[in-house]
């Protein structure tokens, strides 16, 4: 315990340390979530469309306002909804006709009224009433025959099956699906959508990325620059033995993940408690994502991305440890650290679908985002839903990292 106390504090002494766990919060704390909730996204139009204004917090109480009075997803709430947004695209054309410009406070009234969702869920359900004439004109919801809008449900589970056979998931596999689909409860209760929308889809899940920049340059040297330093005969001739000191400098990479992720995790929950609160959590996450699977509602989906962001990074410190244990060019282990993350995710879609689904297992690559998809992998004989795979292989590979790199490390320290 002592001797993981010194290489802890050696970490935590170093300016590189300090300075990557500083920017890691100012861009994941600081400008993924404070900005974005108080100005970049949710802040209101600005006149002449020309940008958003710093009240986010406002704003987003609008919004949330706005989605109460629907209550309850039906066919029933559909409509009504599209009546009203029919009326405030009405009173826009009238501003315009009558003062020569939009109405800012009509302009906000749109833009509070979930109205990207409630497109999405139209053109997912309802595709025959989407008019070719209309792209780029205006949205759906302006144009379509309102009393057209029924049978909501039995819509959805036609679109799943439908999205299912265009991508070729058939047989068994379907049945696999199915079968989860069918654990969704309905109705859905509606509330404002768009702000867990960006949490679940932007936010959490992005913080992977994120995290593997920091973590490779705070962690390439944890082996590896004890060549830098010159200090491998001093720790040959230590009391501990290399195998003790190999024993702490694991500790150390795996504490220092775990309160660099602590540290994000904190500050981006405490920020969407204060900007949007707990409403909306017990929502399934079919209502961001109509053809979603997945009996989830947000708050369990939030915590699924958040595990499977820090199983991820753990798995991701084990590789980077490896690579310096084995290289004495600490450098040469950072950059062979951001290849092992950023390669695959830079080539991701651009390989067979075969290859994507073997990135999606390296830590950091996949995305906790995979609870919207209907991706499996067919493993002995069985389908499994990719979720359930993709959570804990990443950390698996990581820890089987961890052996051949103190090895490694033993064998370059007698060299």
């Amino acid at each position: 315990m002592e001797l993981f106390k010194l290489e802890h504090k050696k970490l935590w002494r170093k300016n590189s340390t300090r300075i990557c766990v500083l920017l890691c919060l100012l861009y994941c704390v600081g400008l993924g979530s404070f900005l974005v909730y108080q100005w970049m996204t949710y802040g209101s139009i600005k006149e002449k469309l020309s940008g958003h204004n710093f009240d986010g917090y406002e704003n987003i109480r609008n919004c949330q306002e706005y989605s109460r009075k629907y209550a309850v997803l039906t066919d029933e709430t559909l409509q009504e909804w599209v009546r009203d947004f029919k009326d405030l695209y009405a009173q826009l054309d009238e501003d315009r006709k009558t003062l020569g410009f939009e109405n800012i406070e009509t302009v906000h009234k749109i833009g509070n009224s979930d109205m990207h969702t409630v497109n999405g869920w139209l053109r997912t359900l309802y595709p025959e009433l989407e008019r070719s004439d209309m792209l780029g004109i205006t949205v759906m919801s302006d144009y379509v025959e309102t009393e057209k809008l029924t049978g909501l449900y039995e819509r959805r589970k036609k679109a799943v099956d439908t999205f299912l056979t265009v991508s070729g998931q058939t047989g068994a596999e379907r049945d696999y699906l199915l079968q989860i689909n069918e654990k969704v409860q309905e109705p859905f209760s509606w509330k404002w959508t768009e702000g867990w929308s960006n949490i679940l889809g932007n936010t959490v899940s992005g913080l992977g990325a994120v995290m593997a920049l920091f973590l490779a340059v705070t962690l390439s040297a944890l082996f590896a620059g004890e060549w830098h330093d010159n200090t491998s005969p001093l720790l040959l001739t230590t009391k501990n033995g290399w195998r003790r000191l190999a024993a702490a400098k694991i500790q150390t990479g795996i504490a220092f993940t775990l309160e660099l992720f602590t540290m994000i995790a904190v500050g981006t929950v405490v920020l969407q408690l204060v900007f949007l609160g707990t409403e909306g959590w017990d929502m399934p996450i079919q209502m961001v994502k109509m053809i979603a699977i997945a009996p989830m509602n947000m708050l369990q989906a939030e915590i699924y991305e958040f595990a499977f962001t820090l199983l991820g990074a753990l798995g991701y410190a084990g590789i980077v440890m490896l690579f310096s244990a084995l290289s004495k060019n600490h450098v040469l282990a950072l950059l062979m650290s951001l290849a092992a993350a950023y390669g695959p995710m830079a080539i991701h879609n651009r390989v067979p679908v075969f290859m994507e689904k073997i990135f999606d297992l390296l830590p950091l690559v996949g995305s906790g985002a995979d609870v919207f998809r209907t991706n499996t992998f067919h493993l002995f004989g069985r389908y499994i839903w990719s979720p359930y795979l993709l959570i804990w292989a990443p950390c698996l590979i990581g820890v089987l990292c961890l052996f051949p790199a103190v090895r490694g490390w033993a064998r370059r320290m007698r060299v």
